[in-house]
């Protein structure tokens, strides 16, 4: 092998390529393509599942994990996250372009494509903005909230196929209740084919954990449908597949359509955005990986990009899919080409053997799926640390169960943003109080706390700004009203303030005059040159004396010292 090829293979060749591939785990390469093989066997009729829901032809569904899976896993950054038809935005784009074409027409699958295209172009334009930071704010608490209810919809949602009955009623809560109702009528030798299959893949896991059970059941599953004729016993199999490679053009389509479209892009846009985001970064905390916010969005968008090329609807970063890799064992974008390969040797050669694939198998490999995302370990460990972290993790889930899954992402930003908001707003104070060891002590504000005679020392946690300005001034003329013992200097301990904005530094310049009224001097202590520079620009430094900043809490109860000295000799 040549230098440059092993430079490749060990990544320390810097590519705009495969990043979510490069550097080769070889001890995983058979583990990553049998993984991409099971995502094959059950990712393929679950995504011609999805072309019912946006009443596109069966074959688009199988477009779906050709050429946007290549795109992916070529141009993106998680080495996880899959790419592929979801039935989220599947069913938004099914509500908007029913009244606009008749579905399954070629108008109506060429709007689908134009979705898609619309919606890659502001994935694209999204990257240029650098809008993938929007992913830091959803925290680990949401994350797992998300993911669990996600795994409660998936699971549930599939019993209704694991015992052959039909699928009826209206939301979640409707259609589990028209299950129930109709359980005297579940269809027992489809029941039986579950069973089945649930002891394969349960049974192989104990056996080894990469074990591909799945793959397993599905090939069993495919030969005795074929042998028995199971169609004939009423079991559902997945029917009539017609094979052949896409043909790649551009919508056929003209400007005007473009704005009957824009809305519903845009919807699938922010769902893209928010759940693929919240799938990677569930993945890359889950196995210590990093990964390129912005450099997903290029593969997100190039993959749309693909789907609409290739004649299919738009695709989106699957939590259950992304699932499926994981839990063969997948752990890197090479599984992804492996499926890729494996979608294509089906188009070509294999749909007429998938088309006896009985549906029982399918919905029980996805019902395992939709277990495995309950992360409950997780959850009773957030509930141990804080309730009020678990609280928002639940209301997410919920979410996600009862109300739609884009829904309980949208919550999860916005939950993830206001616990951000409410630390800067009410963020941890404390004062410093020298205890008989001469170690510091932060303890919990309160008048009389000194950290000698004359000296309050106030730390507080955040930067100042406009809405927290208030809080910060109120707790800090409350540690000096009152007290026994007289205060001479108030310093603050900006150790943790990073930033001072307007607001905040018109306050601070009044915390100053209403303390120098009762004879007590503001003193800053942590002082860094950037903090320096925004106190200069605020006319700070000037206002509190450059003899009243310092850069260490040694430093300035030395210039204390000094200053009692001179006034005792005086």
């Amino acid at each position: 092998m040549s230098a440059s090829l092993k430079k490749i293979a060990s990544g320390q060749l810097r590519m705009p390529l495969f990043h979510g591939i490069l550097p080769f785990d070889r001890s995983r390469i058979w583990a990553d393509v049998a993984a991409g093989m099971t995502l094959a066997a059950v990712g393929i009729p679950e995504v011609m599942g999805y072309t019912k829901i946006i009443e596109t032809p069966v074959i688009t569904g199988l477009y779906t994990m050709f050429l946007p899976v290549l795109a992916f896993a070529i141009f993106g950054s998680s080495r996880h996250l899959v790419v592929a038809a979801d039935s989220a935005t599947a069913v938004m784009v099914a509500t908007a372009l029913t009244s606009l074409a008749a579905p399954y027409s070629p108008r109506y699958v060429t709007l689908t494509a134009l979705v898609a295209l619309v919606a890659g172009a502001m994935l694209l334009l999204a990257r240029l903005l650098r809008l993938g930071f929007l992913s830091d704010f959803l925290s680990r608490t949401v994350l797992a909230g998300f993911l669990t209810g996600v795994g409660v919809q998936v699971a549930l949602g599939q019993l209704h196929g694991m015992l052959g009955l039909e699928k009826g009623g209206n939301g979640f809560l409707g259609s589990q209740l028209f299950m129930f109702q109709h359980l005297p009528e579940t269809h027992w030798p489809s029941a039986i084919i579950s069973l089945c299959v649930l002891a394969v893949i349960i049974g192989g896991k104990r056996i080894a954990d990469h074990f591909p059970g799945a793959l397993l059941a599905v090939v069993a599953a495919i030969a005795v449908s074929f042998a028995f004729h199971l169609e004939k016993s009423g079991v559902k199999i997945v029917g009539e597949v017609p094979g052949g490679l896409p043909r790649l053009h551009l919508p056929d389509v003209s400007w005007n359509d473009l704005p009957i479209v824009l809305s519903v892009s845009l919807s699938c846009f922010i769902v893209i955005l928010a759940q693929s985001a919240a799938t990677s970064r569930a993945y890359a905390l889950r196995y210590r990986d990093q990964f390129d916010e912005n450099r997903d969005l290029v593969g997100l968008a190039l993959a749309n990009a693909a789907a609409a090329c290739s004649g299919t609807f738009v695709v989106n970063g699957s939590p259950t899919k992304t699932a499926i890799v994981d839990v063969a064992g997948g752990r890197s974008q090479l599984s992804h080409l492996a499926t890729a390969t494996v979608v294509l040797l089906v188009l070509l050669f294999l749909t007429g053997p998938l088309s006896y694939l009985p549906e029982p198998v399918l919905a029980t490999i996805v019902f395992l799926i939709g277990v495995k995302l309950i992360d409950y370990r997780g959850l009773s460990e957030i509930y141990r640390k804080s309730q009020e972290e678990f609280r928002l993790a639940i209301i997410t889930a919920a979410t996600v169960v009862f109300i739609g899954v884009e829904e309980g992402i949208l919550l999860a930003v916005v939950l993830s943003l206001l616990e951000h908001v409410r630390h800067g707003y009410r963020p941890h104070t404390a004062v410093l109080v020298r205890h008989p060891d001469d170690h510091w002590w932060m303890e919990k504000p309160s008048p009389g706390k000194l950290a000698e005679p004359g000296v309050v020392i106030y730390w507080f946690g955040a930067d100042l700004y406009y809405a927290n300005a208030n809080y910060f001034a109120e707790r800090a003329r409350a540690l000096v009203i009152d007290l026994e013992t007289p205060v001479h200097w108030f310093v603050l301990d900006a150790g943790a303030i990073a930033a001072i904005d307007c607001s905040a530094g018109s306050t601070l310049g009044e915390l100053h005059q209403d303390l120098a009224a009762k004879g007590v001097s503001l003193v800053l202590a942590h002082v860094n040159d950037e903090l320096r520079r925004q106190l200069d620009r605020h006319g700070l430094t000037e206002i509190i004396g450059t003899d009243r900043l310092f850069e260490t809490i040694r430093e300035c109860l030395a210039a204390y010292h000094a200053d009692a000295n001179i006034q005792a000799k005086s």
